[in-house]
């Protein structure tokens, strides 16, 4: 049995890699070695990117999250979220890391992160983008969408701290706060692989706080995870041929889809098993729609689409 990268949490489809091969730069610090298990130490935990020095970085992203500030010098509202970006990052200790995009000096990073507007904050984990948000917002929203990360880094493997050589890392008064602790709990969960646990402890925060969205979002991305562990995809596929209406072996396979980052093949499926199906057998593939659509996030164009036709399905 073949147990899948949960890849699926990350959102986005931006294509990087035409820039994934090139030579890294002659001018960019080097980094030196790290703690064992850890990232290498770097000069800071904030450092600007190039277009030519962009790989090490994807290969950083395979250790800790790295959080890509796309900005430029005539932006205003980029320097209001620029210092924001960089005061969380210090607090979190080597955590996660913030590496800065001039769009104006890097046009191939540019075009490669479909930077339309800025600014625009994009995460990478273990090599893959994931969309955070666009424009200048509040350092509350900043300090929520970082927990996010976090956790989808864990989920991811991702799970490393960059010890910090030249300069020193953030004060120890100004500490990473502390998850609520049921947060912690799922966290700690997630980490250890303990997939059960952490829907628990996630259902324990909602049941406390019905508008706890980070609980909200853990609960939807640990559910895939534990949904898709232990599934193999060439049995899931040959049941889903085999009977294109049964459900269950569909929902599989559409898991699947999600967790390897082909969500539009997801949703395809989905939404044409929706079309065959009459009644209340209808409800459950909705209901698993919707599910997928809160986990990819309401903003993706994939989503929108998905839910245009899904609309059109309805009525």
């Amino acid at each position: 049995m073949t147990d899948p990268t949960p890849a699926a949490v990350l959102r986005g489809a931006v294509d990087l890699s035409s820039l994934r091969n090139r030579p890294a730069a002659p001018s960019q610090p080097a980094a030196s070695p790290g703690a064992p298990g850890g990232a290498p130490a770097l000069p800071s935990l904030v450092f600007d990117v190039t277009d030519e020095s962009f790989p090490q970085v994807l290969e950083l992203s395979r250790t800790v999250p790295v959080v890509v500030d796309l900005w430029a010098e005539w932006c205003g509202p980029c320097k209001q979220l620029s210092p924001v970006l960089e005061k969380v990052v210090q607090e979190l200790g080597g955590r996660v890391v913030l590496a800065k995009v001039d769009v104006d000096a890097n046009p191939q990073l540019a075009q490669a992160f479909r930077a339309q507007s800025i600014p625009m904050v994009v995460a990478l984990v273990a090599g893959q983008p994931v969309p955070m948000f666009t424009g200048a917002v509040p350092e509350q929203q900043v300090r929520e969408v970082f927990t996010q990360l976090l956790q989808l880094a864990a989920q991811n493997g991702v799970t490393g701290t960059v010890p910090v050589s030249g300069e020193q890392a953030a004060p120890d008064d100004a500490a990473e706060p502390e998850l609520p602790p049921l947060h912690a709990e799922a966290f700690a969960a997630i980490e250890a692989g303990d997939y059960a646990r952490a829907i628990s402890a996630y259902e324990r925060a909602l049941a406390e706080n019905p508008r706890d969205e980070d609980a909200r979002a853990g609960l939807a991305q640990v559910t895939l995870l534990a949904r898709v562990q232990g599934l193999d995809l060439a049995a899931a596929r040959a049941a889903a041929a085999a009977d294109p209406h049964d459900v269950s072996a569909q929902f599989d396979v559409a898991d699947l889809d999600i967790s390897g980052g082909h969500v539009e093949d997801a949703f395809a499926r989905l939404l044409d098993l929706f079309a065959d199906l009459t009644g209340d057998d209808r409800v459950p593939v909705r209901e698993r729609l919707l599910e997928l659509f809160a986990l990819i996030g309401d903003a993706d164009p994939r989503v929108i689409a998905a839910r245009s036709r899904l609309a059109s399905l309805l009525f």
